[in-house]
């Protein structure tokens, strides 16, 4: 694919974790599953279209955020600790 390597520079850093950008992409295009979920379940329980979607519009914003903290959370405890001297047993 021609955009292969320029979009990858977008969304991976030199160090081949997930970038700050694609760690925000992906926290909305989640957040676009959960909160069409939250708008059929809210519906299912309240049967009515209005109430579903205020539902849906109000956790839309914060749960993108909390993803995106959470995103970044995972990122940092499982990279790799370079700094760090390696023990060595005899």
């Amino acid at each position: 694919m021609i955009l292969d390597q320029p979009l990858k520079k977008w969304f991976v850093s030199k160090k081949g974790t997930d970038s700050n950008l694609k760690s925000l992409l992906k926290s909305i295009s989640w957040r676009i599953v959960g909160t069409i979920d939250t708008i059929v379940i809210s519906y299912f329980i309240t049967g009515k279209l209005t109430m579903a979607l205020s539902i849906g519009s109000v956790e839309v914003f914060s749960k993108i955020l909390l993803y995106y903290l959470h995103e970044r959370a995972w990122e940092l405890s499982t990279k790799n600790k370079e700094d760090e001297p390696t023990e060595k047993y005899a």
